[in-house]
């Protein structure tokens, strides 16, 4: 299993930011999210977000929302995001979940952490999930040896910053801006100045997502920011696909040029 720590030392040796990109599990199929995983690893992508598809998704836009809606219909479940997530890791990707706490809370804390870690899984991106109310999947991360992720946004307080980063312990996900997920032409201003504002309170990675969808976006935000986040883009790609030979080729073409952006700088 490749750890965040692995690729993000890696990352800083070449002097550049990693690249992180996102695909929800069973989009379009849960065959074809393991395949476009793959081919974003082979073109730059050097960790993959496995998301868990959820009925109803607070963070996301209506591209990931669009992507999730098929996976559900596609009848996707738990069982098919561990055989994603285990699909990719293969790669030699890091390899995370992103998902609401609901589905963890329900399939039991101690063996979704054990199950991820078992299919190559480094860590989870809990992104309704509170400081106050993460000890519980804390501990069962920690049990397992995988690591979790918390979200900072433009809005938080310096208090309120230095309690989710304290809970961090792959990297700290910073939300470029107050609202959903998806492509924009601009990555949000408050961006640069949040990672800033997080820095001094912890030493892990401090990555930024939502917003972010070009090569000169990512050279943008790996100016200041340790990895980059990629998600709606990717998804665009293939949603706008002629068939899974061409979305294939899509994301490919995409990683490249965001791989070449986080090391552009």
């Amino acid at each position: 299993m490749t750890t965040l720590q692995t690729v993000f030392a890696k990352a800083k040796a070449d002097d550049r930011a990693a690249l992180i990109g996102y695909l929800p599990a069973g989009f379009p199929t849960v065959e074809g999210a393991v395949a476009a995983a793959s081919a974003m690893v082979e073109a730059g992508c050097d960790v993959i977000e496995i998301g868990l598809p959820y009925s109803d998704p607070l963070m996301d836009g209506p591209t990931i929302q669009a992507a999730v809606h098929r996976a559900l219909t596609n009848g996707t479940r738990i069982a098919d995001v561990m055989r994603t997530v285990e699909g990719v890791a293969a790669t030699g990707a890091a390899t995370l979940v992103m998902t609401y706490w609901n589905p963890i809370d329900r399939y039991g804390a101690e063996r979704f952490a054990r199950d991820l870690a078992s299919a190559g899984g480094t860590g989870t991106i809990t992104p309704d999930l509170t400081p106050e109310e993460s000890g519980v999947w804390r501990e069962a991360s920690a049990a397992a040896g995988i690591d979790t992720v918390f979200l900072v946004a433009p809005s938080s307080t310096e208090e309120r910053i230095k309690a989710v980063v304290d809970c961090c312990t792959g990297f700290v996900y910073a939300a470029s801006l107050m609202g959903v997920t998806g492509a924009r032409d601009q990555v949000g201003s408050a961006a640069r100045g949040l990672v800033e504002r997080t820095r001094p309170h912890t030493g892990l990675p401090v990555c930024v997502g939502l917003g972010v969808g070009t090569g000169d976006q990512a050279a943008e935000v790996a100016g200041y920011a340790d990895g980059v986040i990629v998600g709606s883009a990717f998804i665009r790609r293939l949603l706008d696909a002629s068939d899974e030979a061409a979305g294939l080729a899509s994301v490919r073409e995409l990683a490249a040029e965001l791989a070449e952006g986080v090391r552009r700088r």
